[in-house]
């Protein structure tokens, strides 16, 4: 991901050597710096191993909510249609209740 753009490891920098000139830089000061600069690469790349399994776990995770979503829509679809059916069902039951209290009600005169 990111590492094609990062050029330098902490071992890269660990191992730089400067040459040292008569007016040069102390080099206690420099190991020094050196040193912080590959404990914040370390830690820098431990966070971003973290960041990336916690990404593709999430990725994962919206992939699974998206398919349990479409089997919820798709369930809801077909409740929908046997509702309508169960409600001309339920139509046809009352009508036949009607007919026959009207029958019945026919037959007492």
């Amino acid at each position: 991901m990111l590492n094609s753009e990062i050029e330098l490891s902490s071992q890269d920098i660990l191992s730089k050597e400067f040459k040292i000139d008569t007016r040069g830089y102390r080099p206690q000061e420099v190991d020094k710096f050196l040193d912080t600069i590959i404990r914040d690469y370390e830690t820098f790349n431990r966070l971003l191993k973290i960041a990336s399994n916690e990404r593709q776990e999430l990725v994962d995770e919206n992939i699974n909510l998206k398919q349990e979503v479409r089997n919820l829509k798709a369930k809801l679809e077909a409740l929908a249609n046997n509702s309508d059916n169960s409600t001309s069902t339920a139509d046809v039951l009352r009508r036949l209740s009607n007919l026959e209290k009207i029958v019945y009600d026919n037959e007492k005169e």
